[in-house]
């Protein structure tokens, strides 16, 4: 134990919590931890708590505490049913002198959960001593269900892999873990009634280089599936940290791993390969019994394995086409004495629900899941928005809030370049719009509002291969998701939660999360200033922290210079920065070189893309070939229905040339009919088709103008010359293009330089 006084000088910590808590409030002096503090359990579930506690401790390099039996000043862990709190509530009070730190709760959970907080405020010490201050907390969760989805039919993780992600999820006190399971590009869940879901649907060939072998020159299967022992593996280890996971099979649509499996489920009856194409399939289950025997059997299978209320069956962006053709469904519609497609679908959802009743399990989907109705109990997750949401709950359905707009983590977090693979456009999803969604609509009533059971972040990973990605993306901002789920509205503040980030930077490497370091980093911007051979360098922080620099090649520090303002430097300069919170900084120092001749070069990141005629991405290359699916690769931006790049403002003033480095990537989108017709792209003069510079706009003269090869180098990249055709005596913006038809392999920019006259 420690009955020491802190020593002179020593400062009790400022707690830095996140999620806030729901009370908290200081009182006098300060008890200290250090090596010689004990823990104390009072039954066999608060030893569990206080061995977890532990264990904790040193996963962020922290000592662990010794147990004693003896009732003193230390750390109690006391479980008392008695005391009454809300569920997943707790109490926690730090005593002042020699009293001690006690957690109490009247179930496990809660209790659990109060063990999080503690150790939240002991790992914001240096080391194994902290001098806490004498507090009280009374906690409780504003929403239960606090959730995450994972995709892993798109990209596969492995079971360990998941478990680090479990083991965050519980320090952010998030209690639903949504697992996406099967989908177009992969079934991976083991089902023993039909083995072909795991060896056929579990696999498929990754387009262009990553999809072929180059040792052997034969198709390289990208596969992966959760053995049932997996499952029961990951469904206890995610209950010891009181995470309910629920699972998704997706069905009408999302079907085609499921189809290439078992043709006879799909409407044509052909065998189909499970697709490496991202976006909407029109594969659909058909309608005969066979198949909702078949989906019997594998509900069946997975109410086995999941002991939790619900099963997700998706019931989102299923394409009615194949149904409309379908001389079997369309009987079947007329039998039903159906109106139509849409109809047919909400029977589809009606049957799953019996389905699901009979299983003992609740039906959980996406918000098109209420058209037609649903049965009293469905539940429904609003994705499209909050519309959805506040449609269902009118209607008495319970809701999860889980919007595109503000809980998508595959939209990028900043206009970093040294982001991961995501959706950088239309839109970002900054940290502060996170922040900020609200999910109780105020248009509800008091009765309506409780239907609402939370929110969900949903992490899909048709960019990210690997799991480093998935981590870029999820963390920091998943602490925003915490905050939202269980702090009060009226305790939410976003100063605050800024004020608090910094202390997560500290734990997230300790515990060795890969955490997100754009939100903290500087980001330079650098153009001609009007004055010659000066540069106009602009700072920014993503988060809003102050930026400090040095000019002179020093560290910056908390005493440097405050950035306020775009700089005027005389080239060649170099700028040192970083982002600072109380006194620290955020991310180590940008070191930042400014020539002249780095102004007249610019990355894919650096340029606009044409994102008003549709979505852009950022993505993968598919080579080098990596059959383990370890190695990052180059990342491009391109807008996929017309691939353009635009340099605002290029210094094009004594310009002679253009030199373009370009890489080609797989045109694997698959957005429908509709969509397929609004693609926009340039005829090709030569067999290849050619590099395109315009100025102005893209609608613009043709300026500059270069053949292409027919493959990139071995290095998967091609550099392209062109000369300018006439001369430029001021700066201009340019759009860059390569015709031809960009399917099935498209150019993607990776970088432009301009080349001055000799």
């Amino acid at each position: 134990m420690s009955c020491t006084a802190p020593a002179s000088g020593e400062a009790a910590i400022v707690p830095s919590l996140i999620p806030q808590p729901a009370a908290m409030r200081a009182g006098a002096g300060s008890f200290t931890i250090d090596a010689d503090t004990t823990v104390l359990a009072n039954s066999d579930i608060a030893q569990r708590v206080a061995a977890h506690f532990n264990r904790l401790l040193t996963a962020a390099n922290r000592p662990a505490l010794e147990y004693s039996q003896d009732d003193i000043a230390g750390i109690h862990f006391d479980l008392r049913p008695e005391a009454s709190l809300p569920p997943e509530g707790y109490r926690l009070t730090v005593q002042p002198g020699t009293e001690g730190i006690f957690v109490t709760a009247s179930d496990e959970a809660g209790l659990f959960y109060g063990a999080v907080t503690l150790w939240q405020l002991l790992t914001q010490g240096e080391d194994g001593r902290v001098v806490l201050p004498a507090m009280h907390i009374d906690d409780t969760p504003r929403f239960s269900w606090r959730g995450l989805m994972l995709d892993s039919a798109r990209h596969f993780q492995s079971v360990d892999e998941i478990k680090r992600l479990l083991d965050a999820m519980a320090l952010h006190k998030l209690n639903v873990f949504h697992w996406h399971l099967t989908d177009d590009q992969g079934w991976r869940i083991e089902i023993r009634k039909y083995p072909k879901l795991t060896e056929v649907g579990g696999c498929r060939i990754p387009a262009g280089d990553a999809g072929i072998d180059p040792a052997t020159g034969k198709p390289a299967p990208y596969c992966g599936y959760y053995t049932q022992d997996d499952i029961r593996d990951v469904v206890a280890y995610a209950a010891a940290r009181h995470i309910t996971i629920v699972p998704e099979i997706d069905v009408p649509g999302h079907a085609t791993a499921a189809i290439a499996a078992y043709p006879q489920l799909g409407t044509e009856g052909k065998q189909i390969p499970v697709t490496a194409y991202r976006g909407i399939h029109s594969n659909l289950f058909n309608v005969e019994e066979g198949t909702f025997r078949f989906l019997d059997d594998v509900f069946a299978e997975v109410a086995q394995l999941f002991p939790g209320d619900y099963i997700h069956i998706g019931g989102d962006e299923a394409l009615k086409d194949q149904w409309q053709a379908s001389k079997p469904v369309q009987a079947k519609i007329r039998a039903l004495g159906l109106a139509d497609e849409t109809a047919l679908q909400s029977w589809f959802v009606h049957r799953l629900e019996a389905i699901l009743h009979a299983h003992g399990k609740r039906l959980l989907g996406w918000d098109e899941i209420l058209e037609g109705g649903l049965s009293p109990d469905a539940t429904v997750m609003s994705w499209r928005g909050i519309e959805g949401g506040i449609e269902a709950a009118k209607q008495g359905h319970d809701v999860v809030m889980s919007p595109v707009s503000s809980l998508y983590f595959d939209y990028l977090q900043t206009d970093s370049p040294n982001e991961f693979p995501g959706r950088p456009a239309p839109r970002l999803l900054p940290m502060r719009k996170v922040y900020d969604f609200e999910p109780v609509p105020d248009e509800l009533d008091e009765s309506q509002r409780r239907h609402i059971l939370g929110l969900q972040a949903n992490m899909w990973t048709t960019d990210n291969r690997l799991f480093a990605g998935v981590e870029h993306n999820t963390f920091p901002r998943l602490l925003a998701v915490a905050e939202t789920g269980w702090t009060p509205r009226e305790k939410k503040d976003y100063a605050s939660f800024l004020q608090r980030l910094p202390a997560w930077i500290k734990r997230y490497q300790a515990l060795g999360i890969g955490y997100a370091r754009t939100p903290f980093e500087t980001i330079l911007d650098a153009r001609p200033d009007n004055r010659e051979g000066h540069a106009r360098i602009a700072l920014a922080n993503p988060l809003g922290y102050t930026i400090r620099y040095t000019l002179d090649g020093s560290t910056p520090t908390s005493a440097s210079t405050p950035y306020g303002g775009p700089l005027s430097l005389k080239l060649p300069a170099k700028l040192r920065a970083a982002a600072f919170s109380a006194g620290e900084a955020l991310d180590p120092v940008g070191d930042f070189d400014v020539t002249a001749a780095g102004l007249l070069t610019r990355t894919d990141e650096q340029l606009q893309q044409c994102a008003a005629n549709g979505p852009v991405l950022r993505m993968d290359d598919d080579g080098p070939f990596d059959p383990e699916g370890k190695r990052r690769r180059a990342l491009f931006n391109v807008a996929i229905m017309a691939p353009c790049w635009r340099w605002e403002d290029a210094p094009l003033d004594g310009i002679a040339g253009i030199e373009v480095r370009a890489g080609r990537l797989p045109y694997i989108f698959n957005q429908g009919a509709e969509e397929d017709a609004a693609r926009k792209y340039l005829p090709a003069k030569n067999a290849h088709g050619e590099l395109d510079v315009r100025a102005g706009s893209c609608a613009g003269e043709t300026v500059a103008s270069a053949p292409l090869p027919a493959r990139p180098d071995a290095d998967g990249f091609v550099t392209v010359h062109a000369p300018l055709r006439r001369k430029f005596d001021a700066a201009d913006s340019l759009c860059i293009r390569f015709s031809g038809d960009f399917r099935p392999q498209m150019w993607a920019l990776d970088r432009i330089t301009l080349s001055p006259s000799p």
